[in-house]
């Protein structure tokens, strides 16, 4: 069921906390999945979010949540604008910009390191990852963290506690849509 799996996944998205997130769904119907993502689709798009297929394989599919004004201030930074630039990302729009990492992703095995720039995690910790290869961070949670230990551990509690109360409203009935704050 969609509904379960964006609040177990994209809870802080919805809740405004998070630019983005990005997982996995499997699914036992592709024409009810479809239909699914028609629904969401409209719902996110009434409240400023959006969601789409960035990948799919046989039984799942690779979605990505995001607040669209957040996205885009994000990626209108003139930092982040240089680091997707050394990247091969030549954009005018953030539609361009998503477009890049979906080909990205729909081409390559392994998610490109610049991917965290597109769920909001912090530039210093996404070129900190490059440089490192993923390696010798202070601290690891929804990302890798390699500057502001504390900032990063605060942001990762903040998101773990939404997440459980997200997911006990889910269980006590309260309807998914009712849950996302508006942009």
């Amino acid at each position: 069921m969609l509904e379960e799996i964006l609040i177990r996944y994209s809870a802080p998205t919805l809740a405004g906390l998070k630019t983005a997130n990005l997982f996995w769904y499997s699914w036992e119907s592709k024409a009810e999945f479809e239909n699914s993502m028609e629904v969401w689709t409209r719902i996110f798009e009434e409240k400023g979010l959006d969601i789409r297929i960035m990948r799919t394989t046989a039984q799942r599919a690779l979605l990505y949540v995001n607040r669209k004004k957040q996205l885009e201030a994000d990626l209108k930074r003139e930092k982040t604008r240089r680091m997707l630039k050394a990247e091969g990302y030549d954009y005018s729009s953030v539609e361009e910009a998503v477009k890049i990492l979906q080909n990205k992703l729909q081409m390559y095995e392994t998610f490109p390191h610049e991917i965290g720039l597109f769920l909001g995690y912090p530039e210093e910790d996404v070129q900190g990852f490059i440089e490192n290869q993923g390696k010798n961070c202070k601290c690891c949670g929804c990302w890798k963290v390699y500057c502001n230990e504390c900032d990063a551990q605060k942001m990762f509690c903040k998101f773990k506690k939404c997440e459980r109360v997200y997911e006990r409203l889910f269980l006590k009935g309260r309807p998914v849509e009712k849950m996302i704050v508006a942009a």
